[in-house]
């Protein structure tokens, strides 16, 4: 499966080279390396294979190879260009696994946000190409995903029939993902036109447009294929800059979605001004010119994997639940709301 992460902060920015690449297990190290407390064994004696969860297993020997992304909000073109207020998007993306990119490791040392996305790709069928890497742009917002539409092609018709104009004429490269993040933008502005993607709007409208995504592609899927339909993995992720939403989300009885975590103390052991290290508490950070006794911004940081080995820092998100992220930077779990009848059976994994 795919790997994203995430962070936003209402007042303490983040180096991108702190948090992409340094780490041990920075996701720019997750495309072959997996580290999931809570879900899969770990330690000296344990491997994945250790792991009775058949479909988890499968999920995380897939090498995430096909692709990178970066969208980091910036107020660059508000100090510029007439009629633009606030923080927009940068987008980086490339063909290219991370660990080889020059381009994107040398943009990371020299580049801070107080709101960033970066996702690295394996894909589910679409072809290897930029325009299918994630994030996608939507104006202000931002959208991303790990996990996968089941029986996309059945429903991909039906699905560009509900987006808006505007919405679909932005839809560039041919995945699943990006369907699904013009289907979100569309919720969001309520049909609107492409001069209210540049709109902020209330977390709880986020919230109950991403849910509302999440139900739409079943309800296609059942509407196409009735019981043959298959469980889909929905961890989703939008934000406008100033809030963010994050989905974990499966619709299956038992089995588990994707990895999903989130932190609100990680963002200091990541940084690298502040005392403590990533890779354990026997690290040393040298590089710290903040006191002990110093404290960081708020902050909060959602991946599919934890970045520090302190596993106290990271909380695992509820299956078929939502972390929001308010601007004030309160974040709070609930569960989604879908009716238990598109819960669907896995043929692969009876």
């Amino acid at each position: 499966m795919c790997r994203w992460f995430a962070y936003i902060s209402p007042q303490e920015p983040c180096l991108l080279s702190d948090v992409l690449i340094d780490p041990a297990n920075a996701i720019s190290k997750q495309c072959s390396e997996h580290y999931l407390p809570k879900l899969l064994p770990h330690g000296e004696e344990h491997d994945l294979d250790d792991s009775n969860d058949a479909l988890m297993k499968m999920r995380n020997s897939l090498l995430n190879m096909d692709g990178l992304g970066v969208a980091w909000y910036t107020n660059a073109a508000e100090n510029y260009v007439k009629g633009v207020d606030g923080q927009r998007p940068a987008l980086y993306k490339s063909q290219s696994p991370p660990i080889s990119d020059f381009n994107f490791r040398n943009l990371c040392s020299n580049t801070e946000t107080q709101c960033l996305f970066a996702h690295i790709r394996a894909t589910s069928g679409s072809v290897v190409t930029q325009v299918n890497s994630h994030p996608f742009v939507f104006g202000r917002h931002v959208f991303m995903h790990n996990g996968v539409i089941s029986n996309f092609s059945n429903i991909r018709r039906d699905m560009t029939d509900l987006l808006s104009f505007d919405a679909y004429c932005n839809v560039l490269g041919s995945t699943d993902s990006e369907h699904a993040a013009a289907l979100y933008i569309t919720n969001l502005t309520n049909h609107g036109a492409k001069d209210t993607w540049e709109k902020e709007y209330p977390v709880t409208e986020m919230l109950s447009a991403i849910n509302k995504t999440i139900v739409q592609i079943m309800e296609l899927q059942r509407k196409q294929l009735g019981d043959k339909a298959a469980p889909n993995s929905l961890n989703f992720c939008a934000t406008d800059g100033h809030k963010m939403v994050a989905t974990r989300f499966r619709n299956h009885a038992t089995q588990q979605p994707p990895s999903l975590y989130w932190s609100e103390f990680a963002g200091r052991t990541l940084n690298q001004k502040f005392p403590g290290h990533p890779d354990g508490a026997d690290m040393v950070n040298e590089a710290a010119t903040k006191g002990t006794d110093e404290q960081i911004g708020k902050h909060t940081i959602i991946a599919s994997e934890p970045t520090t080995h302190d596993e106290g820092e990271w909380h695992l998100i509820n299956a078929n639940c939502a972390l929001t992220v308010d601007e004030n930077g309160t974040e709070k779990e609930v569960p989604l709301q879908f009716d238990t009848k598109f819960n669907a059976v896995d043929p692969n994994f009876p």
